[in-house]
């Protein structure tokens, strides 16, 4: 596929019979946003906006392809499939239909972090999202054989997505070959041969473990009588048991030594370099220089290379830079490029170190650095417009360590000096911390007949 509560003092029901009185929830205010966290550690927010016309819930897990283990990788892809096959009470496709009934929509994703689950529905419907989450949090069905069905959809939408796109495929196998020791190293839809040998067991043990309060956080947001909402939370979700805490992997990736590369041969039109440089997230203050750097790199039409690559040597047919660094481990700075017909693929690789190697020797202009950090911050700004895009970066820096962090990054965007550019550039696109992915292009066989 491919980022709130009140005052009520009540019973927690623990799964052996027994009920036990428990303390007021802590909570806390900040402008328009409140966050309580209920006594089994689920945490809530609310994000009261009088003028949006629809309300938005979404619930998120700790539950991404990090948490799975080696020979055993699509749990947690699999796990969202598996979540619209029903409950006792509502039966399969029986979520989907319930909330499209009420003039809704809802969907869900799952990335390398987290995976999460959303609804867009009426505020005064939004009852329906909480009844509905929190049955499926602690009752759902999963029939071996309805299991073993979705594992073949998703096995089929590997083929089609993944296997059948020369391109990802170089992806897939340089995420493999860059990371050692880092759960970043296999797909989150999981490697075929894993997804052929998941059990309904697996899924089970997997859903057991991570879908529990003390391990999700829930935010609602529209115009919303927070009071009211945040009663039928503590109703619904209060009485779910909360589980083992769950910690992130404590891991560290080994230092590179040296260029690792690696070739892809798949039926293809055109070549293709995928060049990934090791680089820091979010909570190394250089990772606010190389998104910026990215920027200048391929911003746009008037960015270095597409003005280099593009236009003037006509060598290539896109080109690329790309980076993010909210995720939860240190991840990688990418470059990629198409050939255009006839163009030998080593000759863009070529052009593509020649405009990193410009940076390193002179660092860009003021106005050039001014322009990227606009379009960056301008991305996020527009982003606000949508109140569905408020509440998921408000779980988001939560997840990855404190909603506060969304300050600091904007903060951090905006101090970013040319020089500052130039330095992580030296630092971090190097030749010895890259791996390098080439798609060699094949001819189809033609079957005999």
């Amino acid at each position: 596929m491919i980022k709130i509560i009140l005052p009520v003092i009540y019973l927690l029901f623990i799964f052996s019979g027994c009920a036990h009185t428990v303390s007021k929830p802590a909570t806390e205010k900040d402008g328009a946003l409140y966050k309580e966290v209920l006594p089994n550690g689920l945490k809530v927010f609310a994000l009261r906006d009088p003028n949006a016309p629809l309300a938005v819930f979404q619930i998120w897990y700790n539950a991404g392809s990090i948490h799975e283990q080696v020979g055993k990788t699509g749990l947690a892809h699999l796990l969202e499939h598996l979540m619209f096959k029903g409950t006792p009470d509502h039966g399969p496709k029986m979520f989907s239909k319930i909330i499209s009934r009420a003039g809704g929509v809802d969907n869900a994703g799952t990335t390398r972090d987290y995976v999460f689950y959303h609804q867009k529905l009426a505020p005064d419907k939004l009852y329906l999202s909480i009844e509905l989450e929190a049955d499926r949090m602690r009752n759902l069905i999963m029939d071996p054989k309805e299991t073993l069905a979705e594992r073949d959809v998703v096995m089929e939408e590997r083929r089609m997505r993944n296997e059948d796109d020369p391109q990802h495929t170089v992806y897939e196998e340089l995420m493999s070959v860059a990371f050692k020791n880092t759960p970043y190293k296999w797909p989150v839809i999981g490697w075929m041969q894993d997804l052929k040998k998941i059990t309904r067991d697996d899924t089970w043990a997997f859903y057991r473990k991570y879908y529990v309060p003390n391990n999700a956080m829930i935010i609602i947001a529209g115009n919303i009588d927070v009071d009211v909402l945040m009663e039928k939370i503590r109703s619904e979700f209060g009485s779910i048991q909360r589980g083992e805490d769950i910690k992130d992997p404590d891991i560290d990736e080994p230092e590179q030594f040296g260029e690792r590369r690696l070739y892809v041969k798949k039926e293809a039109e055109l070549p293709y370099v995928l060049s990934a440089y090791k680089a820091p997230n979010f909570h190394n203050d250089d990772s606010y220089a190389l998104e910026v750097l990215a920027t200048v790199l391929a911003g746009g039409k008037s960015s270095r290379f597409y003005k280099s690559l593009i236009d003037e040597k006509r060598i290539a047919l896109s080109a690329d830079a790309s980076y993010s660094s909210l995720e939860k481990y240190p991840s990688l700075f990418y470059l990629e490029a198409t050939a255009l017909p006839g163009k030998a693929i080593d000759e863009v690789e070529r052009a593509l170190y020649e405009e990193i190697d410009k940076i390193k020797k002179e660092p860009p202009g003021e106005m050039e650095v001014q322009k990227a950090k606009n379009q960056i911050e301008a991305g996020f700004l527009i982003g606000q417009d949508s109140l569905f895009f408020q509440a998921e970066l408000v779980v988001m820096f939560e997840m990855l360590g404190d909603r506060k962090l969304k300050d600091k990054y904007f903060e951090g965007i905006g101090k970013v000096t040319p020089q500052d550019v130039q330095r992580a550039a030296q630092k971090y696109l190097v030749e010895d911390k890259r791996t390098v992915g080439i798609l060699v292009p094949i001819k189809k066989v033609e079957s005999e007949k």
